[in-house]
């Protein structure tokens, strides 16, 4: 089973590097690119991890800010999917003994009262 994926979205530690620290700084170059969004969306896209992304303004926010891919996009493996190691039985042990096998309740059987 393969492993699930997950990333890091660096978009606004990239930003600061090139000295851009307001979300607005965006506006003007991804305008000359033909790329129209509005402050919010601007603001969602750097602050927000985003779940889809038009090939387009990523390919304008590589060539704004002078990066690759690399240093926007950092995958990380899923939290929570790493594999728990199986606990070794004893040798010689009863399958019975294993986990929780030995402590489960025998199920009750209800039979219908005699009456005389």
């Amino acid at each position: 089973m393969a492993a699930k994926l997950d990333y890091h979205w660096h978009l606004r530690k990239v930003m600061a590097d090139r000295g851009m620290f307001s979300t607005t700084d965006l506006l003007p170059p991804l305008a000359e690119r033909g790329i129209t969004l509005s402050t919010s969306q601007v603001y969602r896209l750097v602050v927000e991890r985003p779940e889809r992304l038009s090939l387009k303004i990523l390919m304008a926010l590589l060539d704004i800010l002078d990066c690759t891919m690399d240093d926007l996009i950092e995958p990380i493996a899923a939290a929570g999917t790493a594999k728990k190691p199986k606990k070794a039985v004893a040798a010689g042990a009863a399958p019975e003994l294993e986990g929780i096998g030995g402590l489960r309740p025998k199920r009750a059987r209800i039979r219908g009262v005699d009456r005389p």
